[in-house]
This record gives structure tokens, C-alpha cells and sequence, in this order.
């Protein structure tokens, strides 16, 4: 088994990323490995023709796509999938190895561990349309953030790596001085000094960049964690 993990795919703009010209390894990769994707998956966008091509599409892939929500998300259909127990946390299951690893959940991928914690501000939100291109469930609620904090504590507040689509506060403005703080972010300025972990990867600034030791920034690279 293996984990892999990349940044924002907006399906179908930046899926190239996962294509064999792109990402060779995976003629020898299986549906026992995994690819993480660091929000704005995109694949659940208009609940028709389109979803259904591009989810078949992640599911023919040889290796089990999971991936944590971004801000560019239909959270509208995205939560009427069906919630199912997977390696010990909860996540919408949208095809047999497709999955969106919900908020604020401790995944136990053979012996790793996984806090999964997506949502983020969009930037660009006054040029979208509500219930159209942009949703408030964007933000994790108050009860997300509770929820989160009470699973990080169940396992001693230590895992192996936390997967989110936005960075701390203090670690986004090390990108870019001008990206400034919003509620989760600060959240998880909090959450950074309260665990321990060997390293915290996120997207969202379409960069690649290992900001420092403990984390890192994705877009087009595609990363083996394990």
C-alpha cells in the first residue's frame, strides 16, 4: 500500500496532473493505494452528465481517489451522497473508490493516521453566484470545528499528517504577506500549537512549495507520503 497526495484538480481543469504522460508510477499502482487530493475536487459541480463522466473517470483510475473539500465545491450535492465508515472516520462515498473524507475525521489508513480538514474562503466570491458557482457551507460551521477538535483528542491530539484545503494564518501569509486571516484559518493557527504531526499538507494557493519542515503546499506535484 501507498498514499499519494496532490493539490487542487477544479476537474476537469488541472486532472492533467493525474494523467500516465504525467504521473508514470501508476502502471504499477492498485486500488489498495491511495491519492489524496487537496480540495477544490470539482467532480460534483452540476449533478448530471458531466459528474457522471468525470467521476467514472476517478474510478477508473487504478488507485483509490480521496480527496478533502475545497471552497470551489457544490456542497449542495456534495453532502447528499451517502455517508459511509471508512478506515475509521466518515466520508461520502460517490463511486466504490471515490471518496470525500469529511470534515474534522481521524482516517486510520493502514498504520497512518490522517486528520482531514477541508474548507476555505473564497477570494473570488463576489464574482460568483450563490447556489450557482458558490455556497456558504465554504466555511467549516462551529459545530465542524468542535467535532474536529474532539477527534484529534481521542487519538491524544497526534497524527501522522493533516491534509486541508487553506493553511494557518501564520503559514499563508509566509506565501504571501497579503493573504489575510479569516476563521479557519485562525482555527487552525490554534490547532497547529495544540498537536503534534510529521508534516501538514493543503492547496488552495496554486503553488508548490515546501514553506517549510512541517508543511507544504500543492498544486501540480503529486507526492508519495507513504
Amino acid at each position: 500500500m501507498s498514499i499519494w497526495i496532490t493539490g487542487d484538480t477544479h476537474t476537469p481543469h488541472d486532472v492533467s496532473k493525474l494523467y500516465p504522460e504525467n504521473f508514470p508510477v501508476q502502471s504499477c499502482l492498485t486500488k489498495d493505494d491511495y491519492l489524496i487530493i487537496c480540495g477544490d475536487f470539482g467532480g460534483v459541480w452540476e449533478g448530471g452528465t458531466r459528474d457522471a463522466t468525470y467521476l467514472q473517470w476517478y474510478e477508473s483510475l487504478p488507485w483509490t481517489t480521496l480527496f478533502v473539500d475545497g471552497n470551489h465545491e457544490n456542497f449542495e450535492l456534495l453532502n447528499k451522497y451517502p455517508t459511509v465508515d471508512f478506515c475509521s472516520g466518515k466520508a461520502h462515498q460517490l463511486r466504490d473508490h471515490v471518496y470525500h473524507l469529511q470534515r474534522g475525521e481521524v482516517f486510520h489508513i493502514g498504520d497512518t493516521t490522517i486528520f482531514a480538514m477541508g474548507g476555505a474562503a473564497s477570494h473570488d466570491k463576489e464574482f460568483r453566484i450563490p447556489g450557482i458557482s458558490w455556497w456558504p457551507e465554504e466555511m467549516p460551521s462551529q459545530a465542524e470545528r468542535v467535532h474536529a477538535a474532539e477527534r484529534l483528542l481521542a487519538c491524544d491530539n497526534e497524527v501522522d499528517f493533516v491534509v486541508s484545503h487553506c493553511a494557518p494564518t501564520c503559514i499563508a501569509r509566509r506565501i504571501n504577506i497579503w493573504y489575510g486571516p479569516d476563521l479557519l484559518t485562525e482555527w487552525f493557527d490554534q490547532i497547529m500549537n495544540k498537536i503534534a504531526y510529521k508534516k501538514w499538507y493543503f492547496g488552495h494557493y496554486h503553488i508548490d512549495e515546501d514553506i517549510d519542515s512541517l508543511h507544504t503546499c500543492l498544486y501540480q506535484d503529486v507526492r508519495r507520503i507513504v
